[in-house]
């Protein structure tokens, strides 16, 4: 089959490196043997499985014609430049179940890895079929980001997460191509300023709401266009759709969203289970050429009657998981015993370098351990009576552990922390009351430092 090749017009500035987006990564990937390995895959092994920090792994600009597996949670795949960065690879699921490996059906197969970030860079299937799936994102994980990056197939199913487990998918400011379904997330999925592309004339998009009725996968100011007559969506058991402020190609056919028919007619059952009666919910979205009725305005009729401001990621989440939230880590204690000095966070953090808190006096307490959890253990070299007076962070950095849109360094203000001495841990276990009770001490030295 001879490949077509779609320029996508970018409506975005694109992002860039630089040493306010990231901290110095840690693994360095150069396909001319520059960086610490020479392959993406040999990068991602090197990792635990365990690892419980947050990687960057910085990708220069090359083809990288392989396929990648990532095991470990908390790895961030970030390419030099959005074009210049391929990692790419023949592979329908047809030739992989003639032929398996230990890698996977995909060209980036994500195995339990949660809290996975890729960005800025192309990802594409180049198997040359429209029929058989080519998966270029694959696998399970919760809390994985897309954003800033080119994710191509010609197949179906290109970005197909939650065939395990399900969990929450962000993406923004993507391109996407595919056949059939070829974007397809099973659990809850929030997609931004995302530009979708369809070789055939059947579904570009796709949702599954089983096992969660509240599972939605949420479209905003997104661009859809295709093969003449393409398709917008369909859904599996109780999908829930939402398009905002979408924009649709004249060439898209006049077609609701519906059921697969196919699991109609597979599974009575399935039909029975769906306990909604409308499934797609719209809100200003256009068509050149003229608007459908289908898509007319209709958020009153969705669960909850959300308004379209309301429509965030976060309420796609449930609140459980904000990926815009730009907010670092906070410092909410500090506690003293002896030597050691303890900051506790209110989310697991990542130190990278080697931070230290300066005393007020001429003192200083290096860090220790903590990395990957919400406590980081400091220890000064000689007795101090001395308060803290700052955190220094030592030419490293202190940032979240978590996925989000953009990573996040934490606030180490002081101003806020609760002094724990050990004598104070002492008196309020001795007491009734739980020491969340103690009231908090203000830091007599953050009234001297500047934050």
């Amino acid at each position: 089959m001879k490949r077509q090749v779609i320029l996508f017009v970018l409506l975005f500035r694109p992002w860039s490196l630089s040493a306010v987006d990231l901290p110095k990564p840690d693994i360095v990937v150069a396909a001319d043997d520059s960086g610490h390995f020479k392959t993406i895959q040999s990068a991602l092994a090197s990792v635990p499985k365990e690892n419980r920090e947050r990687i960057v792994v910085f990708v220069k600009d090359g083809t990288y014609r392989e396929k990648i597996r990532v095991d470990a949670s908390f790895i961030t795949l970030h390419g030099q430049s959005r074009t210049g960065t391929r990692i790419e690879y023949p592979q329908s699921k047809d030739d992989f179940t003639a032929h398996p490996d230990a890698i996977g059906w995909a060209v980036i197969n994500l195995n339990h890895a949660d809290d996975f970030v890729l960005e800025n860079l192309t990802a594409e299937n180049t198997a040359s079929t429209m029929s058989a799936h080519t998966f270029t994102i694959s696998g399970d994980g919760n809390r994985i980001v897309v954003v800033d990056c080119e994710v191509l197939s010609h197949g179906p199913d290109t970005v197909s997460l939650g065939r395990g487990e399900r969990g929450f998918y962000y993406h923004a400011r993507c391109n996407f191509s595919g056949s059939v379904d070829f974007v397809c997330p099973r659990g809850w999925c929030y997609a931004a300023n995302c530009n979708f592309y369809a070789y055939k004339k059947t579904a570009a998009v796709w949702h599954g709401g089983l096992p969660n009725a509240d599972m939605k996968f949420v479209l905003r100011d997104c661009a859809f266009d295709g093969a003449t007559a393409f398709i917008l969506g369909r859904y599996f058991v109780d999908a829930q759709f939402y398009f905002l402020d979408c924009k649709f190609s004249a060439k898209m056919k006049d077609t609701p969203i519906r059921r697969i028919e196919g699991d109609i007619r597979r599974s009575v059952d399935l039909a029975k289970q769906n306990s909604a009666s409308e499934h797609a919910f719209f809100y200003n979205c256009r068509r050149d050429g003229g608007d459908f009725d289908w898509f007319a305005n209709n958020l009153s009729s969705a669960p909850g009657s959300p308004t379209p401001n309301q429509i965030t990621a976060a309420w796609t989440f449930n609140g459980r998981w904000d990926p815009e939230n730009e907010s670092g880590p906070a410092i909410q204690q500090l506690r003293r015993s002896g030597r050691q000095i303890t900051l506790v966070f209110n989310e697991p953090v990542t130190v990278k370098g080697k931070p230290r808190l300066r005393m007020c006096g001429s003192d200083a307490a290096n860090y220790v351990s903590g990395s990957g959890g919400e406590k980081l253990l400091f220890e000064l070299n000689s007795d101090s009576t001395d308060e803290v007076c700052a955190v220094d962070l030592n030419a490293g950095a202190i940032i979240a552990c978590q996925a989000s849109a953009t990573l996040r360094s934490a606030n180490l203000s002081l101003r806020a922390a609760q002094n724990v001495t050990a004598e104070s841990r002492q008196r309020c276990s001795a007491s009734r009351y739980t020491c969340a009770s103690l009231r908090a001490t203000s830091l007599r030295s953050s009234d001297r430092r500047q934050d």
